[in-house]
């Protein structure tokens, strides 16, 4: 498991201020232009993104431990534990989410984040052959 050491500063300093609740210290790592994709909801720019942290991050004292991180063609991937003082109702316990950073000249340009399952996880159906997986 690694942790935000490993991060790129600007990745280790966005982590960083989720977990200390400093929404300007969040904002400074976002280009003015980001797009933010939190679990299928699109937060387009500063003004969107602000609501965003302010309401779902901050206003949930949501913080974040890293349990993963991965580089994947120059975007990262970060796995996180997630805790705060939102409504965990038929919520995995622990809650894991999976970033998707891509970052541009210092910033984060966009974010995407989604629970995942990995694909070892799934069991196809007894009717199709070992490794298929059908689109239902």
């Amino acid at each position: 498991m690694s942790d935000t050491t490993t991060l790129a500063p600007v990745l280790a300093g966005h982590i960083a201020a989720v977990n200390a609740f400093d929404e300007d210290a969040i904002m400074a790592t976002f280009a003015g232009d980001a797009l933010v994709n939190d679990v299928h909801r699109e937060f387009w720019g500063t003004e969107a993104i602000r609501r965003w942290v302010a309401r779902e991050i901050l206003g949930d004292r949501v913080t974040v431990a890293v349990t993963e991180v991965l580089d994947h063609h120059g975007d990262t991937i970060v796995r996180g534990r997630y805790d705060g003082d939102y409504d965990k109702t038929n919520l995995p316990d622990p809650l894991i989410l999976t970033h998707y950073f891509t970052v541009r000249d210092g910033t984060i340009v966009t974010l995407i984040v989604i629970p995942n399952t990995p694909a070892s996880d799934i069991t196809p159906p007894a009717t199709e052959a070992p490794g298929a997986l059908a689109l239902r």
